[in-house]
């Protein structure tokens, strides 16, 4: 089955640099994104509420995005990626997520989860 794609963008006051290292660090990450992360090479391995989830880092560009791909959905075009983008003119900063849902019902929530992980990361480095 397809899966559909989505993208949110969400403005954070906070430096690239800042966020660069929170949404690229296992330690960081696990501060606002996961219970508990950890990363052996380019496996990472994200637990909520003890169902850990494993994903392979695809891409990373330091200081502008990272992008895995669930190991459960191997056989699709699927991935997650946090991208940070900054506005030429104003400098405002923005986290753009892209990711996938299984379909139109689900990706309503999706977009929620992430808000919700979005200001818990803004809680967190105090945006």
């Amino acid at each position: 089955m397809e899966k559909i794609q989505y993208e949110l963008e969400i403005p954070v006051h906070a430096s690239p640099n800042m966020l660069y290292q929170y949404i690229s660090s296992p330690s960081n990450l696990q501060e606002w994104f996961a219970d508990k992360v950890n990363a052996r090479g380019k496996v990472f391995s994200f637990v909520w509420e003890g169902t850990e989830e494993l994903a392979d880092l695809i891409t990373k560009k330091s200081g502008e995005r990272i992008r895995w791909k669930w190991q459960e959905s191997e056989g699709d075009e699927s991935f997650f990626e946090i991208k940070i983008q900054v506005d030429p003119l104003t400098k405002d900063v923005s986290l753009i997520i892209t990711d996938f849902a299984e379909d139109e019902d689900e990706v309503e929530e999706a977009k929620q989860l992430w808000e919700n992980q979005i200001d818990e990361l803004k809680h967190t480095i105090g945006a």
